[in-house]
């Protein structure tokens, strides 16, 4: 018996110190749930969204066919300009034009909540999750805004070139956009980053994690959506997660952790930490879970609508909620 006290007390440190860096790391917060979506975010149109950008016989969005970047770039600012938010273009390259596309709503002056999602995609592959369903996001979004007041700017912009060979680069879309805005000064609030938001599954064991150990923390069922973001920001990911889960029955799970740790600064949020603004990302933890990362089989009819619609609405209910407090 006195052996296995000794060993207890020994263990116990360990265990209490795990206890506290899984508290940290992931961050649990209690809310009252929602039982339904109720935010008016619309399945079917984040589908015919999808579908245009990532159909099988459409020309790929990828450097460097331009010409296929300016075509999702041209339906991206056809769909921003049927809201009620104004529409604007950052173009930037010499040898190449390159845009980004967004629409803003609310004051013109002030603190500023940006929201963004790239929309090349990898290579000569159909990209439906990675990205065109955090683009579809976006399109949503600014219908849902365009009935909204808002206390203080809400931008919403889709970029180009997060894919390699630019990624981590200055040619980024999300880097140019970054800098501009700390050039003039720009106050963000906070930015939001939709990177894949659309692949779900039920089934036992179809989640995975970028280090040992982390389904004693996380549920191995990848049936949720994550937001992610770096050990400075624990209280926003904190505030977007309860606000998320306040929204729906989604489930909605956090992380912050290490720029260091894979996956954590795999997206257009990276550009602001560079510049020094608050950013998370929202995602459906990419390669993680959708085995079609970077494949052929990353089309429309893998992804769940139904939740990608939850997913939106519950990132509406997170703006709201950081203009107005």
């Amino acid at each position: 018996m006195k052996v296995f006290k000794k060993i207890a007390l020994r263990v116990m440190p360990y265990l209490v110190l795990f206890a506290v860096i899984a508290l940290v790391i992931a961050e649990p917060v209690w809310v009252s749930r929602k039982q339904t979506d109720g935010s008016g975010a619309d399945a079917a149109r984040l589908k015919t969204h999808i579908e245009y950008l990532a159909a099988f016989d459409a020309p790929r969005r990828s450097y460097p066919r331009i010409e296929n970047l300016n075509r999702a770039a041209d339906y991206i600012h056809a769909e921003f300009a049927k809201s009620s938010g104004t529409v604007s273009e950052q173009v930037y390259g010499q040898t190449m034009k390159f845009r980004n596309v967004s629409v803003m709503f609310g004051p013109t002056t002030g603190e500023r909540i940006v929201v963004g999602a790239h929309y090349d995609s990898y290579g000569e592959l159909p990209g439906a999750d990675d990205n065109a369903s955090g683009v579809a996001g976006l399109l949503e979004l600014s219908r849902l805004l365009s009935n909204t007041k808002l206390p203080v700017t809400v931008e919403l912009v889709a970029y180009t070139l997060e894919e390699p060979p630019f990624f981590r680069m200055q040619e980024m879309g999300s880097m140019q956009h970054a800098a501009l805005l700390q050039y003039e000064g720009v106050r963000v609030r906070a930015m939001l980053c939709l990177e894949m938001i659309g692949y779900f599954s039920n089934k036992a064991h179809s989640q995975d994690f970028p280090a040992p150990g982390m389904g004693a923390v996380y549920p191995t069922t990848g049936n949720f959506i994550a937001v992610v973001g770096s050990m400075t920001e624990i209280g926003l990911v904190r505030r977007v997660k309860k606000d998320m889960l306040a929204a729906s029955d989604l489930p909605v799970r956090s992380i912050n952790a290490p720029a260091g740790l894979p996956g954590i600064d795999f997206s257009d949020h990276l550009s602001y930490w560079e510049h020094g603004f608050p950013a998370v990302m929202i995602t459906d933890t990419s390669f993680y879970r959708n085995k079609n990362y970077h494949h052929p089989g990353d089309i429309p009819s893998t992804l769940d609508y139904t939740r990608m619609a939850k997913v939106v609405g519950d990132v509406y209910a997170a703006i709201q909620e950081l203009a107005n407090n």
